[in-house]
């Protein structure tokens, strides 16, 4: 019989077909496809974007041009910009304000064919290095509230790009994903004085079930109540709110476990399309005893249609214990 789970930090309900797990065989799963043609992302190709805020580079090579290995730049197509005002205001019941903030896109590698799962632990670790650092710079602009960082792999989850890649978007605003979960994790910690994320690190170590992988410092689950097959968190054993004040020593560890794991999302499932994304605390709740930073990784094996839209629930055709079993044996 299908069963309905309950998300303890948001208190959203999923379906699960506890009945009838599929198989990562059993799932239609779409192989990004090359594009071909001129990449503005590759070296030598430095001039056709913004100027770099940020890299990791051969020591002496010059800025925007070729030498190196990780860049971060602005998107040249921001969906928010840092020059103005917010200049808040209402008209009636409708509030609005100036579309403020930053937008960068993380070029990842130099090599156009490389995934995130072929990068090397020392390669993966300067792109979470450079997600630490363009978070820390960017804190200091005090209009800014809340920093999203994700990744899109593949034309369905919506790469407009094919060459390796990631984005982050500051914005004056805490988005509603996150307000929703602080509130149920406040909640929480209100009534029993723990950190909610801590106590399903404790429980999922304890039976294991749903443990992907854990290596001491960082622990990988597929979650009790998971809105979508082979969803999968990454989050630090210590309690840590928010993710750019992990210290530098515990970058080698996350980078080695978050690369165990795609490389296991990709063996087990043949390349699907994924998102990640970067879940951590607001920039003026930074250090908070109920927040806990974590990455979510989203491999997009089903498609969101109108029961989901209309009601909120979420329907997972496979089990995250057979999930968390299919990715420990790849």
């Amino acid at each position: 019989m299908p069963e309905l789970r309950k998300d303890p930090v948001i208190g959203r309900w999923v379906i699960i077909s506890t009945e009838r797990g599929k198989r990562p065989s059993d799932l239609v799963v779409e192989t990004p496809k090359s594009r071909g043609g001129f990449c503005p992302l590759c070296p030598g190709n430095e001039d056709k974007t913004p100027p770099e805020v940020f890299s990791f580079r051969a020591g002496d090579t010059q800025p925007d041009k070729p030498g190196w290995t990780l860049r971060v730049v602005p998107n040249k197509f921001p969906a928010l910009v840092s020059e103005g005002d917010l200049n808040k205001r209402g008209d009636g019941i409708y509030d609005t304000m100036n579309g403020l903030g930053a937008h960068e896109v993380i070029i990842e590698t130099p090599d156009h064919h490389a995934t995130a799962s072929t990068l090397t632990v020392p390669a993966f670790k300067n792109i979470l290095l450079a997600y630490r650092q363009r978070m820390i710079e960017l804190k200091k602009d005090r209009r800014l509230r809340y920093i999203a960082i994700f990744k899109n792999y593949g034309d369905v989850a919506g790469a407009s790009l094919e060459h390796p890649h990631s984005q982050l978007i500051a914005l004056p605003v805490v988005p509603k994903r996150p307000l929703e979960e602080m509130a149920g994790a406040q909640t929480y910690f209100n009534y029993r004085e723990r950190c909610i994320y801590c106590d399903i690190i404790r429980q999922e170590l304890l039976s294991t079930v749903r443990v992907v992988a854990e290596n001491g410092d960082f622990l990988a689950i597929e979650p009790f109540a998971p809105r979508f097959p082979f969803e999968t968190w990454i989050l630090p054993q210590e309690h840590l709110s928010s993710f750019e004040h992990t210290p530098l020593e515990k970058f080698s560890a996350l980078a080695e476990l978050f690369s165990t794991v795609l490389k296991k999302i990709n063996n087990a499932l043949s390349f699907p399309p994924f998102n990640y994304m970067l879940h951590t605390a607001p920039l003026d709740k930074s250090e908070n005893a109920y927040d806990h930073w974590h990455f979510e990784i989203i491999p997009r094996l089903t498609k969101v249609a109108g029961f989901e839209w209309g009601s909120g629930f979420y329907i997972n055709p496979t089990p995250p214990e057979d999930a968390a079993h299919y990715l420990r044996e790849a």
